[in-house]
């Protein structure tokens, strides 16, 4: 009996030490992840398991449904692992698109630049990821975790209900790097970029892991860019454009031009200015308009007006400003019980200010403008 039980308890030992050796970095990861301040609908998870961005782009994955079987694959390592998307498009295969404001601004203090942004969507559970790759920057980004399975029924409230959580590595919607390096998103409706090049293909997300894990500067960030093809899930209806900024003050907007094979454009910020702005319709001087147009942006979703209201925000404070008018900024263009024609209610899920020097995150999540949660590197 006594050697009996000597054999069972090496392979358990043997057995644990292959899981551990298989899954270490996983189950790491997922020990991290906890709720933030008793809120039940915030979340934050250290990663700390490997993954191959090299391998992603060689993957050529360009549709969300790519990403998570490619995703549940690594995870899995041979087992039936699933995760889906918690989104759901309507009759028309449509996702309602998120609506968005972003912003650079100079610090009052004159110690950098703040990096503002509101995530506008249908209220969800949010993820705030540290990275720390071995081959890369560190990082700080947030997630949506609908996209990943998620919903406000839906809440990783076991290690098994975690699991989905390791998608978020693949999946910021915003964050900012060791380097001061912030980005961000921003849905422009039928217009899902297909570049279509003999280069490597990068999903909607992953361009944005990639610069947060391996650009310091803006201009490294669009070199980066001309080495790969961004395609845009054109099931789900929309596409985006994205804000790029550094600790020197550099900012732009990266569009892809729809009539002329989805071309890269890029607007720079101007030279001199202390603050650049996007929401969500083009800024490229091709398609630029004063005036809302279905055409190049969203009218539903009011960017205009939003963008016209923190412009003139910005510009009385000539785009210099504290923490707390940084944050004012983005309340007076938040979402709060935002009626849709379709009767959807859409809130502002989170609102971000990223101190670009600091390299920190001040959030204050679905319009509790009473509580801000500190993150830093």
């Amino acid at each position: 009996m006594k050697k009996l039980l000597i054999w069972l308890a090496g392979i358990l030992i043997a057995l644990l030490a292959a899981v551990l050796c298989i899954w270490g970095g996983e189950i790491r990861t997922l020990s991290t992840v906890k709720s933030v301040g008793g809120n039940e609908y915030l979340y934050c998870m250290e990663y700390k398991a490997a993954y191959d961005l090299d391998d992603v782009i060689a993957h050529d994955i360009d549709q969300n449904s790519e990403l998570l079987d490619y995703i549940t694959g690594r995870i899995g390592k041979g087992l039936p692992i699933k995760m889906k998307s918690a989104q759901v498009a309507d009759e028309n295969g449509e996702l309602g698109t998120f609506n968005c404001t972003s912003f650079q601004a100079a610090k009052a203090d004159g110690s950098g630049f703040w990096y503002g942004r509101n995530y506008d969507y249908f209220k969800n559970p949010t993820m705030v990821t540290v990275s720390r790759p071995r081959k890369g920057y560190a990082s700080v980004a947030c997630s949506d975790m609908s996209h990943f399975g998620y919903s406000l029924e839906k809440l990783p409230t076991s290690f098994v209900k975690k699991l989905s959580c390791l998608a978020a590595i693949y999946a910021p919607v915003d964050g900012i790097n060791e380097k001061g390096l912030c980005t961000s998103i921003m849905a422009l409706p039928k217009q899902a970029s297909q570049q279509d090049t003999p280069k490597h293909d990068v999903g909607t997300t992953v361009i944005m892991r990639l610069w947060l894990d391996r650009c310091a500067t803006v201009d490294e960030a669009l070199a980066l860019l001309s080495t790969v093809d961004v395609l845009h899930d054109a099931t789900v209806g929309s596409g985006y454009h994205y804000m790029v900024a550094d600790a020197s003050g550099d900012c732009a907007v990266v569009e892809f031009d729809k009539e002329d094979g989805w071309k890269t454009m890029v607007v720079r910020k101007e030279a001199g200015a202390n603050s650049m702005l996007v929401t969500n319709h083009l800024l490229s001087p091709k398609y630029r308009t004063d005036e809302p147009d279905e055409a190049v942006g969203n009218p539903h979703s009011r960017s205009w007006w939003r963008y016209d209201t923190a412009k003139a925000y910005l510009d009385a404070h000539d785009g210099v400003l504290t923490l707390e008018q940084a944050q004012e900024c983005l309340s007076q263009v938040h979402w709060k019980d935002f009626v849709w024609d379709t009767g959807t209610v859409e809130d502002t899920q989170f609102s971000n200010v990223y101190d670009q020097k600091a390299m920190t995150l001040d959030l204050r999540n679905w319009n509790d403008y009473g509580t801000t949660v500190h993150f830093a590197l």
